[in-house]
C-alpha cells in the first residue's frame, strides 16, 4: 500500500458507518477506500494507543503497525461482530497492551540477568504464561452480570472513556463508573487478586 504521505490524525473525519463501507472496499484492495478508512478512524486509533502508551513517539509507531495489520487483514473484518471502527480500535488497544507488556518484560529481564542473552526458553515461558492469564481472564469475565460485561467490554476493548460508555448506553455517567468498579471488584476477587 502506498500513500502520498502522512496524514494529520483526524483529519477529514468521516462518518462512523463510512469506516464500515471504506473497510469493505479496501479489503478489496482499494487503496483510496483504505485512506478514507484511515480518515474514519486514525483520530480513535491515536487516542486509544497514546492512553495506553503515554508517549507520542512509540504511540506513533504503534499506529502504524496498527494501520498496516489492519489493511493486511481487512477481509477478515466481520460486520456481524461489529463495527469497523470498533474493530480497529480493539486492534490498536491490543497491540499497545502488547508494546507495554514487551516493555515490562524486557525491563525485567534486564534486571535480572543484566546484559546476558534471555534464552528461547525464557520467550517460550512467557508467552504461556501471557496465555493463560489470558484465559483466566476470559473465564473471569463469566461472574459479571451482563451489563457489568458490556461496560467492561466497551471501556476496555472498545477503548471507550466512562463519559463516551455513558452516552453509547444513554445512562448517567455515576451509574457507568458504578458498574466498572462493581465489575472490576468481582473480577479481582475471581483472579484471587489481593489488594
Amino acid at each position: 500500500m502506498t500513500t502520498s504521505g502522512p496524514r494529520a490524525v483526524g483529519a477529514g473525519a468521516a462518518e462512523p458507518g463510512d469506516a464500515d463501507t471504506a473497510l469493505a472496499a479496501a479489503a478489496r484492495g482499494d487503496q483510496a477506500a483504505f485512506a478514507a478508512f484511515y480518515d474514519a478512524t486514525a483520530a480513535a486509533v491515536h487516542g486509544t494507543v497514546l492512553r495506553v502508551l503515554r508517549d507520542p513517539a512509540q504511540s506513533e509507531e504503534v499506529v502504524q503497525e496498527v494501520f498496516l495489520e489492519a489493511w493486511r487483514t481487512a477481509a477478515r473484518f466481520d460486520p456481524g461482530r461489529g463495527s469497523a471502527r470498533g474493530w480497529v480500535v480493539t486492534m490498536a488497544h491490543r497491540r499497545a497492551v502488547d508494546r507495554v507488556r514487551s516493555s515490562r518484560a524486557g525491563s525485567l529481564r534486564d534486571e535480572r540477568y543484566g546484559a546476558r542473552e534471555v534464552s528461547a526458553y525464557d520467550s517460550v515461558s512467557e508467552e504461556v504464561e501471557v496465555l493463560l492469564e489470558h484465559e483466566e481472564v476470559q473465564r473471569a469475565l463469566h461472574v459479571l452480570s451482563p451489563v457489568q460485561r458490556q461496560a467492561v467490554d466497551l471501556a476496555y476493548y472498545g477503548g471507550r472513556t466512562h463519559r463516551e460508555i455513558a452516552e453509547d448506553l444513554h445512562l448517567p455517567l455515576g451509574t457507568v463508573k458504578t458498574r466498572l468498579r462493581d465489575a472490576l471488584l468481582k473480577l479481582r476477587d475471581a483472579m484471587g487478586v489481593r489488594s
